[in-house]
């Protein structure tokens, strides 16, 4: 895997609507989902809210925000030519969650898919974990080319026969029948959180998960439904007193006795669960001291890190706020070791975009496959890359003038002030309805998922792997 400087990203696919872009207000033309027939919030329910590569990166699956998972497979082929192409087409779509109601509480609950977790694969199936804001659940995705034939009881349709028709016993065999992908419902973990789910992560065993939410922290056995242990709960015995919710939680790649949550007042704590059942005090907490040069009204708002990865090797943390993404040393919590800025020129529009909401907004971060580099998204369909070994930066943008095969991405500038040059764009003229919050990078290759609404761009490194 080549270090950031020397990849020339190239385009490789788009998956969604070409035409015209889709924003919440805004009706949009045919969608590769399933579009609602009623088209009250279809394009609401279009726009992609999670993406996630599986372990070996031959699958990539997309969650929207009509609880619908899509899964995409990569073609065979595209592995076998050289230079190695990272083509990927549907394999399989379903429904994952419905919307709800609690009428206990008089609120709805969105069908909006927030997470989705691939675990390794044991046999032939595939296994994921997706949860909404209440429930989590774990399909099983199977494929089915053959169907049993030659009954003795039944007929070709599948009717009963009369045993006088019956006049020799036949031996049944397998058909070969078109390629069918199957998706079913195997567990559902329900009923065990009071809050918003923001995170679920799979264990470095195998065999338990976390899933949090905005005050607590669950684990769960992936064969036991009906119960879960509360590892973290912040929540105090006066709710005026709250003064920070959970924005985010990981288990640690190899061990399994460590997990990270982070927070909105900008804190990660490690806890270790061999040191007490209920993690209330942390092992290690990573928290920056606060510039005050740049104290502001926003400042806590900014501050709240809205996503938290540790590295393949375990050693490192990402950590991505409003502004930065930050690399922390598990061995150093002092502060952190790297901080690369990733829109520095939005610290003068917190204003508006405070009053836009905008300011809330919660991005996510990825790693790529060796920890030398990382991804994060912006505004205006701008993502970031950060090379950690050359310090060098990159700005680039999913758009659809990018879309003719093999077309190298072109960095982007953002203009600041003073005299624009040609290529650059002016920060006013920045599309804040336009933003990156999900990306996904394949476990080994240069290739990169990038959520732009509705739409799922693929690009891929132009003539490495």
């Amino acid at each position: 895997m080549a270090g950031g400087g020397d990849i020339q990203w190239c385009f490789s696919q788009v998956k969604g609507t070409v035409e015209e872009d889709v924003t919440e207000g805004e009706a949009p033309p045919h969608h590769y989902l399933s579009v609602d027939p009623d088209g009250d919030s279809w394009e609401y329910a279009d726009i992609i809210s999670t993406v996630e590569f599986n372990q070996d990166g031959e699958l990539l699956a997309t969650g929207d925000k009509g609880g619908r998972v899509v899964i995409f497979k990569r073609e065979p082929e595209s592995k076998q030519s050289l230079p190695r192409r990272g083509e990927y087409n549907v394999y399989s779509t379903f429904q994952s969650h419905e919307p709800e109601f609690d009428y206990l509480k008089s609120l709805e609950i969105e069908e909006k898919i927030n997470k989705i977790r691939w675990l390794p694969r044991q046999n032939a199936a595939y296994s994921l974990l997706s949860t909404n804001d209440k429930t989590v659940k774990l399909w099983k995705i199977t494929e089915r080319d053959k169907r049993p034939d030659g009954f003795n009881l039944k007929d070709d349709e599948g009717r009963i026969k009369s045993p006088n028709d019956i006049t020799a016993l036949r031996v049944p065999f397998f058909k070969p029948t078109e390629l069918i992908v199957e998706a079913s419902p195997r567990r559902v973990y329900a009923n065990a959180h009071t809050y918003h789910i923001n995170s679920i992560s799979l264990n470095s065993d195998h065999e338990t998960f976390l899933s949090g939410d905005d005050l607590r922290i669950n684990l769960w056995h992936l064969e036991i439904t009906d119960r879960s242990f509360n590892i973290v709960d912040i929540k105090p015995a006066n709710m005026e007193e709250l003064t920070e919710v959970i924005t985010a939680a990981e288990f640690h790649p190899s061990m399994c006795n460590v997990f990270v949550y982070s927070s909105s007042k900008g804190t990660i704590r490690l806890c270790d669960m061999r040191q007490r059942a209920l993690c209330d005090q942390h092992a290690k907490m990573f928290e920056e001291p606060e510039d005050p040069s740049n104290r502001s009204f926003f400042s806590e708002i900014i501050s709240s890190i809205s996503d938290v990865k540790f590295s393949h090797s375990g050693r490192y943390l990402i950590s991505r706020d409003y502004l930065s993404v930050k690399v922390w040393d598990l061995q150093m919590d002092s502060r952190p070791i790297e901080t690369y800025q990733v829109h520095e020129y939005l610290r003068s529009k917190l204003c508006s975009l405070y009053e836009n909401d905008c300011i809330f907004d919660k991005f996510e971060c990825a790693w790529n496959g060796n920890d030398t580099q990382i991804m994060t998204g912006s505004y205006n369909n701008f993502f970031r890359m950060f090379d950690r070994n050359t310090k060098r930066d990159l700005t680039l943008e999913a758009s659809r003038e990018n879309t003719k095969p093999k077309c190298i991405l072109k960095p982007r500038r953002v203009c600041t002030g003073g005299k624009r040059k040609k290529d650059e764009i002016s920060v006013d003229s920045l599309d804040f309805n336009k933003k990156i919050l999900h990306t996904a990078w394949h476990p080994t290759e240069n290739i990169i998922a990038v959520a732009a609404t509705n739409n799922l761009y693929i690009f891929q490194d132009k003539d490495k792997v």
